[in-house]
């Protein structure tokens, strides 16, 4: 396996099952997600930008998150391969994503969707939100990071499913059953 998308809604566990994989796997995880708070965190002029975007719960441009992604790469193919975790999340960055790595001789390997409940994940947020204060975590952001998703993200799913890349695993058990069914997923 070289290199795999994690593929689901937010708080669905993507970033908890592509910690693993970067354990068992020795590949390192792209999350767009830590990258987008790393440069909140910077207060960079593009970090404050993006603070802004990411308190209403709205998607950051293409732009943005191609050129972190495309910055990370070369790290990537030296540890063998990339998870890419929240990215992509349109059919552009899907495009973009196969171009860059097509000018690399790469490619996705797999794509894994973690199917997951919705009215499950709002729970799961809202707990998440009172435990750590994640600006992006607060219930009225995530709902509409939701619905983004469903309308402009989970149009994804044909993309790869016509690549025969899509694979579709539970994602409302255990951390640990999830784990095993994403391990049996990547073998077949």
């Amino acid at each position: 396996m070289k290199n795999l998308i994690l593929f689901g809604p937010p708080a669905a566990g993507k970033g908890t099952q592509a910690k693993r994989l970067v354990d068992s796997h020795q590949m390192i995880q792209l999350s767009t997600g830590d990258m987008l708070r790393a440069a909140v965190a910077s207060r960079s002029p593009l970090g404050l930008k993006v603070a802004g975007i990411m308190e209403r719960g709205e998607l950051v441009s293409d732009e943005v998150v191609i050129a972190l992604i495309e910055e990370r790469l070369p790290e990537a193919e030296a540890t063998g391969g990339a998870i890419f975790d929240g990215f992509p999340r349109t059919l552009a960055q899907a495009e973009a994503l196969d171009f860059m790595l097509k000018g690399r001789g790469a490619q996705i390997d797999k794509v894994v969707r973690l199917k997951v409940d919705d009215a499950a994940l709002l729970e799961r947020i809202a707990g998440r939100f009172a435990e750590s204060g994640r600006p992006d975590d607060n219930p009225d952001s995530f709902k509409v990071r939701l619905v983004a998703y469903n309308t402009q993200t989970a149009p994804l799913l044909p993309y790869y499913q016509g690549q025969g890349k899509l694979v579709e695993v539970d994602g409302m058990g255990s951390i640990e059953d999830v784990a095993d069914a994403i391990d049996r997923a990547l073998a077949g």
